[in-house]
């Protein structure tokens, strides 16, 4: 079933609630006062927000929340491990984002214990491999490898072979490599829904990142720019359906949700991709949401609430 009606209405400037402009306008003044983001070494921008010293706050620890390794071609791969309460009713496989060049499992402690809680979901979430450090293929390496541990340990350890998989913007991305590497190199299709929020499908760059310009909404044309020349500092192309899944043969991969804000630059990726994903026989669902900026639902406001609540239904009943 795909629910791909979009109302054009909800990319008007009415459409867009007060808070959320609030919210956007405090954004925009945060980083605007940064006259180069990425000019300190990315380790201290690294650390620095792992410290809770960054522009945004970083979320207490979850008391839900443990460490542990996993296998992966280049070594261990850390995972953070959101348990419960009771028996988990299945598995959540989430990648986050931050460019495939920053962020980690920890700092998305809110979002992650939500899930946990309130969907009776197992989380594992994966600090893959970082470019320009470690660039394209490592992250999507461990990614796979992730995976590939969950559908050989997951009975074993969580009780249950009912997985999901998914992400924010960069870990979107990665989210539909690792099923499209899954099914193409491993014959496997374990995952039954997918949650995708603000992906970045093509590396060539959508006319909506390449238009967007220099306003700090979260993230502008320069810093995506940034990140793909990381990712891709050493192999790999962005014409690669590999590297650009929206270029990919999408069949048989699980029903998604995909979710943007309309306010989001990578706006058009996730309008291309749910309807290439629904093009290919997939279950589709497409929220868009007024007004809300690159990977909204990590702020707070009326839309993220209402976007989280989406997800926790959707997670529970997949």
């Amino acid at each position: 079933m795909s629910k791909l009606v979009l109302d054009p209405a909800v990319f008007s400037d009415a459409a867009i609630a007060p808070d959320t402009r609030m919210v956007n306008d405090a954004i925009v003044k945060a980083l605007g006062a940064i006259p180069d983001r990425w000019a300190a070494p990315l380790a201290d921008i690294r650390a620095a927000r792992l410290a809770g010293k960054g522009t945004f706050p970083l979320s207490p620890e979850s008391p839900r929340a443990s460490v542990e390794t996993i296998p992966g071609p280049r070594g261990a791969v850390p995972v953070r491990i959101f348990m419960p309460d009771g028996a988990p009713k299945g598995v959540y496989l989430h990648i986050h984002g931050g460019g495939w060049t920053v962020g980690s499992a920890r700092e998305n402690e809110a979002l992650l214990d939500r899930i946990a809680a309130n969907c009776g979901l197992a989380v594992v979430s994966v600090d893959y491999a970082l470019a320009p450090e470690v660039p394209y293929p490592a992250g999507p390496d461990d990614c796979e490898a992730a995976a590939l541990w969950l559908v050989k340990e997951g009975k074993a350890r969580f009780g249950t072979e009912r997985f999901a998989i998914g992400g924010e913007s960069g870990g979107a991305t990665l989210a539909v490599v690792t099923l499209l590497r899954l099914r193409d190199r491993h014959g496997l299709s374990p995952f039954s829904a997918a949650v995708l929020t603000a992906g970045c499908y093509d590396l060539r760059l959508t006319a909506s990142v390449r238009n967007w310009g220099d306003l700090p909404l979260v993230l502008n044309t320069r810093d995506v720019t940034f990140f793909v020349n990381n990712y891709l500092r050493l192999e790999g192309k962005a014409d690669d359906p590999d590297v650009s899944p929206l270029l990919a043969n999408l069949k048989g991969l699980p029903k998604a949700l995909f979710i943007v804000g309309s306010r989001d630059l990578l706006v058009d990726d996730t309008l291309f991709m749910a309807n290439a994903w629904a093009a290919a026989g997939n279950g589709t669902e497409l929220d868009v949401y007024p007004g809300g900026c690159h990977v909204f639902i990590a702020f707070p406001g009326s839309i993220s609430d209402q976007a989280l609540k989406r997800v926790d239904g959707y997670l529970a009943d997949f």
